[in-house]
Formats: structure tokens, sequence, C-alpha cells
């Protein structure tokens, strides 16, 4: 088969499409006929290299993709050939004491396909049976493969961890980013009043039309200030920051006393400098979420399935142009998800 793969962490010139040895179904997984896959700034840091995670090289990135199963481990009774399905990366052993509490993202040894095992952007690939999830008839490729992991994220960071109720505010920021435009959507759907962060008019049209109530482009104003203004000085109650340092110390400024913070990734970096003082003083929380179980990760696609939630792509390209895939993630071009089809496919 043809994959995209890396033999080595670096700049995008290290990223190839070209043969790998065809998938064979272990007992409990299954093999599926990507139709098509999408891209999350998690391959960025993969491809990169990341503390503490030594791959298996090559290594085919990649955690969203759909298609259609076309072999079945000896133990799987849940799919056929045929099914159509989306892959849940989020996996864990099981055995632990927070698996059989129902929570396995809390799992000592939690991992996620395309992170630390090999993914599934190529044109086969093989998944355990309990990472995917059907998608009916009528769901197009493109939206089954580009929802998954966002939408599971921001929906366990909002609506389970977050504890998020209708009437409250919220300040999503990136709002044109995967995880950034699936949180708006999640935070419109709970009913919040929605704030949202973009670096363009362009981008903060789009968050308007998927539910934000108030934008602000962070390239041309303060959005701590902003967020005073537009509150009449109270703040919100919840910011969902996935960027990081670069944002840290004006989230914590954008909250309402007894506010909180949520976040599940660090796209600029990972330790910023942080207001202790502000911290007890307004008795905020912060609080941490990585992706969802696989019964709130059901729960959020079935609203997409249907269509009161949506992906927006940005673009969608052949795998082969995998390096130009990275580079529109990387420099942050345009609104959504970034969807890579099989070449064969095309």
């Amino acid at each position: 088969m043809q994959a995209v793969q890396f033999d080595s962490h670096g700049d995008r010139d290290v990223l190839e499409y070209g043969e790998f040895p065809d998938p064979e179904p272990g007992r409990d997984e299954v093999v599926i006929d990507v139709k098509a896959a999408a891209l999350n700034h998690l391959d960025i840091w993969t491809r990169r290299g990341l503390p503490g995670i030594d791959l298996d090289m090559p290594h085919i990135p990649g955690s969203d993709a759909a298609g259609v199963v076309d072999e079945v481990g000896d133990d799987v009774s849940r799919f056929e050939p045929g099914d159509r399905v989306a892959v849940l990366a989020g996996k864990s052993g099981g055995g632990d004491e927070f698996t059989r509490k129902g929570d396995p993202t809390l799992a000592p040894d939690f991992h996620i396909i395309g992170e630390h095992v090999r993914g599934v952007h190529s044109e086969y690939a093989a998944v355990p049976a309990e990472n995917l999830t059907p998608v009916p008839e009528g769901v197009d490729w493109e939206t089954a493969a580009a929802s998954p992991l966002v939408f599971q994220t921001a929906w366990r960071m909002l609506r389970d961890r977050g504890d998020l109720k209708a009437g409250e505010s919220v300040l999503v920021l990136g709002a044109s980013g995967g995880v950034g435009h699936a949180a708006v959507q999640v935070a419109d759907h709970a009913g919040a009043e929605v704030f949202a962060t973009a670096s363009t008019q362009e981008k903060l049209d789009y968050a308007e039309e998927l539910g934000a109530d108030h934008t602000i482009n962070y390239e041309e104003a303060d959005f701590a200030s902003e967020i005073r203004d537009l509150t009449d000085g109270r703040g919100v109650d919840m910011v969902v920051d996935h960027i990081g340092a670069q944002t840290w110390q004006d989230s914590l400024k954008s909250l309402v006393k007894g506010g909180r913070v949520v976040t599940c990734g660090a796209t600029t970096g990972g330790n910023p400098e942080t207001d202790i003082n502000r911290i007890f003083w307004n008795q905020l929380q912060v609080i941490g979420s990585t992706m969802a179980t696989p019964g709130q990760a059901d729960e959020v696609l079935e609203l997409v399935w249907q269509g009161e939630m949506e992906p927006r792509v940005r673009e969608t390209l052949p795998m082969s142009e995998i390096a130009r895939a990275h580079e529109i993630i990387e420099d942050r071009e345009g609104f959504g998800k970034v969807v890579v089809v099989p070449d064969s496919e095309l």
C-alpha cells in the first residue's frame, strides 16, 4: 500500500508518501480501507518529535480517518467487511482502576493512535475494533474523517471536565483551528454566550456562523482587555485555552472570580509563567482534559452525523501532498480542518 511516513524527526521534508507493507489484522483488530483522513496539530508535534516518545521508524502519522471495513480479526464481532467506520484515536490497555471505573483516558498506559503508535494516514490501516465508531450512510467521508478527534476533545473538555452550563459565558481562543472551531459549536449547543478569538476578519466571520456571539481579532486588540470591556468588567466563566504559553496570563485575566480555564494542549509552549496570586485570590480553577471516553465521543459524533454540528474543512489534498497539508496547519492558513485523501481514491 501507499502511506505517509517518516523515518526521522524534523521539518516537513522528512515526510514521504510511498510504499509500506500492507497491514494484517490482529485478533481484535479491523483493517480499514481508508477513504479520507484528517490532520491535527498533534501531527506536527509528532513529526518534529515529542520528549519521552520513542517511535518505531518508519512512522505513519495520523489520528483521524474514516473508511470501509476491509477485513476483521478472529475475535471481532462488532464489525464486518463493508461497514462504514471512523477512528477514535485514544487507546488504553484496560485492567487499570480508571478504565474499570469507565474513564480509560486516565489509564496509566493511555496513548493515541498516530502519536504513540503507527497512525492512519495510509491507504489501509489496522485499528483495534474498540477504536472504531460506525458512520451512517449519507455522512460524507470528509466529515467522517475530520470530526472525531476535535469534537470528542471539545465535548469532554467543555461539557464533562468544564461542566459548562446554559447561560454561562465562554471564551474560545484560536477559534479557527480544529479544536477551537469545535469548541465554539459545543459551547453554543450548551446554551452558553460564546466569545471567540482569531487572527483575521474572515476567520471571525466563520466563527460567528458556527455560533460565536462576540469575536475578537487578537492581532489588533488585547483579548483580555476586550473581554473586560465586553462583560462590563466581570470576565467570563470559562476560557478554552489550547494555545499555551503565549496566551496563558491573559486567559487568567479574562476570568470572573471563581472562573475556570480548561486546556487540552499548548501549541505555543507548555511552560508559561503563571500568576499564582491571581489563581488563589480569585479562586480560579485550572482544568486539564485529554481526548474523551468512547461514550462521550459517540454522544457528540451523533450530533455531528445529524448535522447539528459540523467540521469546517479548509482544504482537501491528495495524501502525496502531505507536506503542503502540514504547512497549512503550521502557518495557520484558513479555518477548520485539513483533509487528505489516498491518491488511489482520486
